[in-house]
């Protein structure tokens, strides 16, 4: 049986994960560490360093500020790690590179498949669309903090993979002028509960292509998270992402 650490067990995504864990036979959640501790099905502890539960792999559905301290946690225990959370600037993500020289990490801002091929199509349709201007636009609910959000930022990042000169405008309030052809517009929306919907905009002179995908339960992040899991716990020390978790299940 996979035994898991919840990094941000009392958050949305840590509760999800925790509730679906519980149903099944093959894996189970063994300790958490949030803010504030507390006990149920598992100990929640203030700190992970207080965590002594011999765990197979951590997930991390937390906060940036944390990733110091869960990076040494994992590498001085040989824990793989599975990170979900978002909002990383340049310094966390040459952390995790530089861990996963010494354990397994994955890495994915979005733990759903369908996600996966949105981002697969977006890269696709701006290679063949050549000519058309490229706009995303995401919704999240009220709570959520980093704007634009690490899915659409991955949308735009696998476009740019094509469209090398691509400049990333986020929002145009400030911008006075016409739309360059070399724009990625990026827009955020924050209203409601919305779980998450991407939408990729390619705009040509005499049609209009959009791929989108809608979120309606965290179960299916929840859900990638666990599969996840049992991916990274038998991989060699390295840097994973859904690509490579996909290309194993097509094996």
């Amino acid at each position: 049986m996979l035994e898991l650490i919840i990094s941000g067990a009392k958050g949305k995504m840590g509760r999800n994960i925790a509730e679906l864990a519980r149903g099944r036979n093959d894996l189970k959640v063994i300790a958490g560490v949030d803010i504030t501790p507390g006990e149920g099905d598992f100990p929640i502890y203030d700190s992970i360093f207080k965590i002594n539960e011999k765990a197979h792999v951590i997930v991390d559905f937390s906060n940036p500020r944390g990733l110091g301290d869960l990076c040494q946690y994992a590498r001085e225990r040989q824990i793989p790690l599975v990170v979900g959370t978002t909002g990383f600037g340049d310094e966390h993500k040459k952390m995790l590179q530089e861990t996963s020289k010494s354990i397994p990490v994955f890495v994915s801002h979005n733990m759903s498949l369908g996600v996966f091929l949105l981002v697969t199509l977006a890269r696709q349709a701006a290679r063949v669309l050549d000519d058309c201007d490229i706009e995303i636009v995401e919704r999240h609910h009220n709570q959520k903090i980093d704007a634009p959000s690490g899915t659409a930022l991955m949308i735009a990042d696998a476009i740019k993979e094509v469209r090398q000169d691509a400049e990333y405008v986020f929002g145009r309030a400030e911008k006075n002028r016409k739309r360059q052809k070399n724009e990625i517009g990026i827009h955020s929306i924050r209203a409601g509960n919305l779980v998450g919907e991407h939408t990729v905009i390619f705009g040509g002179e005499d049609e209009t292509i959009e791929l989108s995908h809608t979120l309606t339960s965290r179960r299916v992040l929840a859900a990638g998270a666990l599969r996840a899991a049992k991916f990274i716990a038998v991989q060699s020390p390295g840097y994973y992402t859904m690509a490579d978790l996909v290309e194993s299940m097509t094996l």
